[in-house]
């Protein structure tokens, strides 16, 4: 039996796991206050000190509109702040505030039960292999689309 186009599409099948996945994230963290993706801005925040706008949207292969909208009401709460870097007038900074630390420790168990329910329901060495694979997806660089050959 031949594949249909719906289910052959790479664009589909990954929106659809990462709705499920996202909700599975969200209702652990409801709590917490945060969702899912205002979380995993937090912590990269943390983990790499202050980056700029340009180099938090690159780490999180994000545009930088989407990248604004998901700021806003991180910074509205202040769990982050975003400043002129000195260095370089041109570049905005985001930085952890000491309410976004206390807001993602107390997420952290709600994050860990998430984790551990995925790798319940998915096993533990195939959530592994599906971090590594997603990775390498996220890191592809797909180039232009070919120009059309014209016909001889």
């Amino acid at each position: 039996m031949a594949k249909t186009e719906a289910t052959r599409c790479n664009l589909t099948a990954l929106r659809k796991a990462t709705r499920r996945v996202s909700q599975l994230y969200d209702q652990a963290l409801a709590t917490s206050g945060l969702r899912g993706t205002q979380r995993a801005i937090l912590v990269h925040v943390r983990r790499t000190g202050a980056p700029t706008m340009g180099e938090l949207a690159a780490a999180l292969v994000l545009d930088r509109t989407a990248l604004n909208h998901n700021l806003k009401p991180l910074a509205r709460d202040g769990l982050l702040t975003i400043t002129v870097d000195k260095n370089d007038r041109r570049s905005r900074l985001v930085r952890l505030t000491k309410r976004g630390e206390a807001r993602l420790a107390d997420s952290q168990a709600a994050w860990l039960e998430a984790q551990d329910r995925f790798e319940t329901a998915f096993g533990a060495r195939q959530a592994a292999d599906l971090r590594q694979t997603l990775e390498l997806v996220a890191a592809l660089e797909f180039g232009e689309p070919a120009a059309d050959v014209p016909a001889s």
